[in-house]
């Protein structure tokens, strides 16, 4: 059955740019990052950035998420400096040549999110919550642009040894209200939630909470569903992750019918056919 859409605020101002999140949107993945699990080291200078970014605007991506730390498991811990090296000047090449798009920067640390922010960046999207950096909250307070946290335990380097829950919705649905609390108290207005897939997650525990994500909605704050190309995917059909589109594409499908207002994706025709698709059904379900 589908899951009624909830009628809180869905709207998330991104440098005065009203954006109505009760019709789904795309978060589209620039890593410039050389060991993501997908893509990285495939952006090789400013002309293939520009033509991976265009291509996936012209494709119907909403915001473009740029991270220079790689967060898959057992990634290599980089240092602020050479993070900031790999962001802002991507970040000023897209703000120059395409000076109307909205950027998330993929950051859990300050001060790379407070350069990316005095760059322009319309977003931070922090894996760890403010957890990894107690100062991000109050980065994103200052400068009032939305704030995407995610449920993780530990670091990239220690989390898959951390899945330990004795119920995962619960466990979730207790540390967002938690978080939301905190950022509220800062003065952060608008926010967005991620459950996390894949972090601090086994397989059977990222299907478990995607079967369990309507119950997030009712903390009254928009869902991003970060599912695309990952382990639960790959590992669940026995093939990898450059074969994983078909059930990207199929969970995307079932995030959307379960409540997720934005997917971040790496495939972004796929995801906006989803989401027209979604549509369709959903005005004949809510008749």
């Amino acid at each position: 059955m589908q899951t009624p859409i909830k009628t809180f605020n869905m709207t998330i101002n991104c440098q005065g740019n009203l954006i109505d999140l009760t019709q789904p949107k795309i978060l589209g993945i620039l890593n410039v990052t050389p060991d993501s699990f997908f893509d990285g080291g495939t952006l090789k200078n400013e002309a293939d950035i520009l033509a991976r970014v265009n291509k996936m605007t012209e494709e119907g991506a909403d915001f473009i998420d740029i991270g220079g730390y790689s967060s898959r498991p057992d990634a290599t811990d980089i240092s602020i400096e050479e993070e900031k090296s790999r962001v802002i000047p991507v970040i000023k090449l897209l703000k120059k040549e395409i000076p109307n798009i909205l950027i998330s920067i993929d950051t859990f640390r300050s001060e790379v999110a407070k350069a990316a922010l005095d760059e322009g960046v319309s977003m931070v999207n922090d894996i760890s919550a403010s957890n990894l950096d107690t100062q991000m909250m109050y980065t994103v307070a200052k400068y009032q642009v939305p704030y995407i946290i995610m449920h993780m335990k530990g670091t990239p380097q220690t989390m898959k040894q951390l899945c330990q829950y004795n119920n995962i919705t619960k466990e979730v649905n207790y540390y967002f209200s938690e978080k939301l609390s905190q950022a509220r108290a800062l003065g952060i207005n608008d926010i967005i939630i991620d459950p996390g897939f894949g972090f601090a997650k086994s397989i059977d525990q990222n299907y478990e909470l995607l079967n369990n994500l309507e119950i997030l909605q009712f903390l009254d704050v928009p869902l991003l569903a970060g599912i695309s190309r990952k382990s639960m995917i790959y590992k669940t059909l026995n093939t990898s992750a450059a074969d994983a589109l078909n059930g990207t594409t199929a969970l995307h499908m079932i995030a959307l019918q379960k409540g997720a207002s934005i997917l971040r994706v790496h495939d972004v025709k796929p995801a906006k056919e989803c989401i027209q698709l979604f549509k369709k059904l959903r005005k004949f379900q809510n008749k």
